[in-house]
């Protein structure tokens, strides 16, 4: 990203992004954030549940210093690599190395995943590179590769989440990420990643934690896109990506629940996710990043509702407004994916 004139950033930012199928992503609705954020004078943002860390791709390429946090460690790993590094590249021989055979390598994913999702070449090729990972020195290096894998293994997937077990052969058909191997989606989204780092000359940083852990100070804006409890089905990201969060740290730390024919991983509690305590994480929240400009995302699907939503800003700020379109989240193919139909918010506070 050097050389000429550089694109406006939202371009920019739709150019580079690695984009994969993620519940609740705000890819087509970044247009509409910058231009919502494009009067405010902000220097530093923190994105306080990152997810694919696409919102702090765009602050990053806007040029703003950006602090990306959530609490699942593959968002973590995705922020580190998009967010915190702004010049770290995966050589070609330290792919060669990554995709070395090495003899009694581990075979944790191959032995637990067996004909669940993948192939057992597929499982293997795992197994293979996170063997092989020790030998990048560099912790934003392992993120580029672990992203990479990431981002193969929910393309692979006929609709990205990890839900329902069956033959890994059942879905191959004429879509090519279906009919590619994890390890070639693997060497083609290591290009892409190689390809979206950029340094943009400021002190970029990558957190994992809660939100309500996060040092208030030094964050001119707060842009909020907290899971929320929808009117219907659920939205536990990690029932939706278990495998991708234990692939991120190879299952150390967490607990499979081996009764499960997926091998789910054992959810951790957020307030956000249920009505009873929902009101009071909110009003929490809001308190803690009273003194930056907030910025909340939010869907006409969610529990609490917009007005309550719009009270409990006004506590802490003097002027909150409110912006809408409607939006379809491409997410799901089957026939329920028709109440993905929704009005989206941004609510601010200044």
């Amino acid at each position: 990203m050097s050389g000429g004139d550089e694109p406006e950033p939202v371009a920019q930012t739709l150019q580079l992004f690695p984009r994969m199928r993620y519940m609740g992503s705000k890819f087509r609705l970044l247009g509409w954030i910058h231009e919502a954020t494009a009067e405010i004078e902000f220097g530093s943002v923190l994105d306080a549940f990152s997810g694919s860390s696409v919102v702090s791709y765009l602050f990053k390429a806007a040029g703003k210093r950006v602090t990306a946090n959530d609490s699942l460690n593959f968002s973590h790993t995705l922020a580190q690599a998009l967010v915190a590094n702004g010049s770290m590249e995966l050589s070609a021989a330290e792919v060669e190395r990554l995709r070395a055979r090495v003899p009694g390598g581990a075979t944790f994913i191959r032995d637990t995943f067996a004909g669940i999702f993948f192939t057992e070449d597929d499982l293997a090729f795992l197994d293979r590179v996170w063997g092989n990972l020790a030998a990048l020195r560099s912790p934003l290096k392992r993120a580029l590769a672990l992203s990479s894998l990431i981002r193969a293994c929910a393309k692979r997937q006929p609709r990205g989440v990890f839900t329902v077990a069956g033959d890994p052969e059942r879905y191959k058909d004429s879509r090519r990420d279906l009919r590619l191997s994890l390890e070639e989606h693997f060497l083609e989204g290591i290009q892409i990643f190689n390809a979206a780092v950029f340094d943009n000359g400021q002190d970029n940083k990558a957190l994992r934690g809660d939100v309500f852990d996060i040092d208030p100070a030094n964050h001119d804006l707060v842009y909020l896109d907290p899971p929320y409890v929808p009117r219907s089905d659920d939205n536990c990201y990690v029932k939706r990506y278990h495998f991708l969060e234990g692939l991120s740290c190879y299952w150390k730390g967490l607990e499979i629940l081996e009764d499960t024919r997926v091998k789910k991983i054992r959810k951790p509690f957020t307030p956000f996710a249920y009505r009873k305590t929902a009101v009071d994480a909110f009003t929490r929240m809001f308190e803690r990043f009273e003194k930056s400009v907030l910025v909340l995302s939010y869907s006409s699907n969610g529990y609490p509702d917009l007005e309550e939503l719009v009270r409990l800003m006004k506590r802490v700020k003097r002027c909150v407004s409110v912006l809408e379109r409607p939006h379809r989240y491409h997410f799901g193919t089957h026939a329920a994916a028709k109440r993905n139909e929704v009005t989206e918010y941004l609510i601010l506070g200044q």
